[in-house]
């Protein structure tokens, strides 16, 4: 991880990505505590981990990536996004768009903002996602 990565973690860590990450890994309990749920559970926790530390990585699809289409990237990976973000995605973006909001007011608090956004947009569509290093 690059130094300018590092830092800007650390700063994230400071402006919200613990608090957003805890979001992420509360969403993830709740459906791994119900059998059904464990498939968004595991994203979930894939992503709460991206979300603590963004800087240095990207949320890619998994289907470009791999270059196959896979069980999380076709029918069923729609079927089940459609099912997450009805259950716990928008709960998750709306807190990301919020952190947004508050960061942008800020210069210093721009990028973070930026990147508050990106990550409201996995949260309505998680699943078939792959974190790569950027």
């Amino acid at each position: 991880m690059q130094p300018v990565s590092i830092f800007l973690n650390i700063l994230w860590l400071l402006l919200g990505g613990v608090w957003m990450a805890a979001g992420w890994v509360l969403a993830a309990i709740i459906m791994a505590i119900t059998i059904i749920g464990l498939p968004w559970a595991r994203a979930a926790f894939n992503i709460a981990i991206y979300t603590l530390l963004p800087f240095g990585q990207r949320a890619v699809r998994r289907d470009l990536l791999t270059g196959q289409s896979d069980f999380g990237t076709g029918l069923f990976g729609l079927i089940g996004n459609l099912i997450w973000l009805v259950l716990a995605g928008w709960w998750l973006a709306l807190g990301h768009l919020v952190t947004a909001v508050i960061l942008a007011v800020t210069i210093i608090g721009i990028p973070f903002a930026w990147a508050h956004l990106k990550l409201a947009g996995i949260a309505l569509w998680p699943i078939g996602r792959a974190i790569v290093p950027a």
